[in-house]
């Protein structure tokens, strides 16, 4: 499963009352949770689907990056 590869940050939304869950390396892919695990996991099917989208356009995929990469940005 190539979501795995790619980070992720979840942060908690009062707006949503849940938690937000993106995955920054792929432009407007999120999902929302009742909880942190939950959030995750639904973002993991959000990232398949995002990919599978590009794919079919024709569209780029970034390569996931690594800490080093989030630590310079």
């Amino acid at each position: 499963m190539e979501a795995k590869r790619y980070p992720a940050h979840v942060f908690w939304s009062d707006d949503d009352n849940g938690f937000i869950a993106l995955a920054p390396d792929l432009p407007g892919c999120s999902a929302f949770g009742a909880s942190r695990f939950e959030a995750l996991s639904e973002l993991d099917d959000v990232i398949e689907a995002w990919i599978a989208a590009a794919r079919a356009a024709g569209n780029p995929i970034p390569e996931p990056s690594t800490l080093a990469a989030h630590a310079r940005a």
